[in-house]
């Protein structure tokens, strides 16, 4: 009995460090193509969804979130729409002296650079979670009015590439390991 024991765990111990060539694991390295930048204005909401001045809006341009802010004198503006520390929505903060303050924590961030203006994180609850982070501004994109929509200039490759970050293996997160449903 003990023999049939030892002789398990030395099969099961080499079925781990066993060196065979006959049989090749497919390997977890990102093996996926990256393209170059490639800076396109694109459709990120309608005019018609334009919010009034001193406030902003969410929209989508090329996979990424951005907001639009209008500043007091109807100027338009686009910033990533993922508010840091914490990435909630900036397109809900109030826009006023040129700069959109961050809704839950108050930081400002400037509408022409993204910068942060001011004290970092200086609501209540913001002072505690903003003492975990280093101050980070937000980014900005060239924006303009075409017609009934309103184009912002983004990397139109820029989702490709964050996505070809993804592990792809045995248990991706749609089941197959070359990323495709079933």
């Amino acid at each position: 009995m003990k023999l049939a024991i030892l002789l398990t765990a030395v099969a099961g111990a080499s079925a781990f460090t066993s060196q065979s060539t006959a049989f090749s694991r497919q390997g977890t390295a990102l093996q996926a193509k990256k393209f170059k930048q490639n800076l396109k204005y694109v459709p990120c909401i309608s005019s018609d969804d334009l919010p009034p001045p001193g406030k902003a809006t969410s929209g989508v341009a090329g996979g990424l979130a951005i907001c639009i802010a209008v500043d007091e004198s109807g100027k338009l503006y686009a910033l990533g729409d993922k508010c840091p520390p914490i990435n909630q929505p900036l397109s809900f903060g109030n826009v006023k002296d040129g700069a959109i303050a961050d809704p839950v924590l108050g930081t400002k961030f400037s509408l022409k650079t993204g910068e942060v203006i001011g004290e970092w994180c200086p609501s209540g609850i913001g002072k505690i979670l903003g003492r975990a982070f280093e101050p980070v501004g937000v980014p900005t994109y060239p924006v303009k009015a075409k017609g009934s929509v309103v184009e912002v200039q983004v990397d139109v490759n820029y989702k490709a590439n964050f996505e070809a970050e993804y592990w792809s293996g045995v248990l991706d997160a749609q089941g197959k390991a070359n990323g495709k449903y079933y």
